[in-house]
């Protein structure tokens, strides 16, 4: 069962919205699912609508089927913090690089070591086990950096390790790219049905896949309802008006040309979502599709689609 879910796609596709929706999805009756921000941009408070998130494990919501959901939004000094203690016992001695200023120079400076530590940070939650022995998770969900950038975050420890030989960096860069290159994982793109997303949702699936690291399926987000069939033929304008006028409107034919307009215009739309949808389907992955909220998305909108994830095979 995968029970690492890295969730990308180029932005404005929704992808914080997926990954919140698929964790909810996730925490079926007992379970515990933690939802992780990798971007500092507190996208997971705005969506629950609560305060910004600490750089603490905290509940956030009850899923569909009862299980909780946690959320982390990593900061990449204070996972820096935790690595020198872990590995150094050098906690002190941080802490003090911290009062300088030293650390958020490093992170800043070398974005690969940020990228370490953010990895390094997820996979020690997906491997953590609880008192009882059992997994302290039973799924972890990443909000992660987007498609163009998301192969170079997750692999970044295949670097680390081909640079550092030996030693505790080495290992752990081994053993956080054992566990995002395992059938425990699996990355997700989000697109929407128009050609540059789809596009790079392609490409982004091809780097992932030479990158050997396992990609779960496609996710289409807000696909709008169709409401004629692309292939209908549109009626003749003095029909059209004939049916206007015996519907009881008055002057119909100022009505007439614009109906027709938008009638041609969607199923000009249907024909190009149609397109797309056969770019998805030669990846061969699996395609999963969620609906446009008209209202946008609020905590029930979240939750209703995070009920039609939990119906789907993940």
């Amino acid at each position: 069962m995968r029970r690492l879910h890295v969730v990308s796609g180029k932005g404005g596709t929704g992808k914080t919205t997926v990954a919140a929706a698929l964790a909810l999805a996730l925490a079926e009756e007992g379970r515990r699912t933690l939802l992780v921000e990798v971007e500092g941009r507190q996208g997971i408070a705005q969506l629950f609508e609560t305060e910004a998130l600490p750089y603490e494990e905290r509940r956030i919501a009850i899923g569909p089927g009862g299980g909780e959901v946690f959320a982390l939004a990593i900061d990449a000094e204070r996972a820096l913090l935790d690595y020198l203690q872990m590995f150094y016992k050098l906690g002190g001695a941080g802490r003090a690089l911290r009062r300088i200023g030293a650390i958020d120079f490093v992170t800043t400076v070398a974005p690969g070591l940020r990228d370490v530590l953010l990895t390094g940070k997820v996979c020690e939650a997906v491997r953590r086990r609880s008192p009882d022995g059992g997994w302290a998770y039973d799924a972890v969900v990443m909000d992660a950096p987007p498609t163009g950038r998301v192969t170079r975050f997750l692999a970044v420890n295949d670097e680390v390790a081909g640079l550092t030989r030996t030693g505790p960096i080495h290992h752990q860069a081994q053993a956080v790219m054992r566990v995002l290159k395992s059938a425990e994982t699996a990355v997700h793109l989000v697109t929407l049905l128009e050609e540059m997303p789809v596009q790079e949702t392609a490409d982004g699936v091809a780097e992932l896949r030479a990158a050997d690291l396992p990609v779960g399926g496609a996710v289409v987000n807000m696909v709008r309802a169709p409401v004629a069939d692309a292939a209908a033929t549109l009626p003749e304008p003095a029909a059209l008006t004939a049916a206007l006028t015996g519907a009881g409107l008055k002057d119909p034919t100022t009505l007439t040309g614009p109906l027709l307009t938008q009638g041609r215009e969607h199923a000009t739309r249907l024909s190009l979502e149609a397109a797309q949808r056969a770019e998805l389907a030669r990846l061969d992955l699996p395609v999963r599709e969620l609906p446009l909220l008209p209202d946008g998305v609020d905590i029930a909108g979240l939750y209703r689609l995070a009920r039609l994830l939990r119906a789907q095979d993940w």
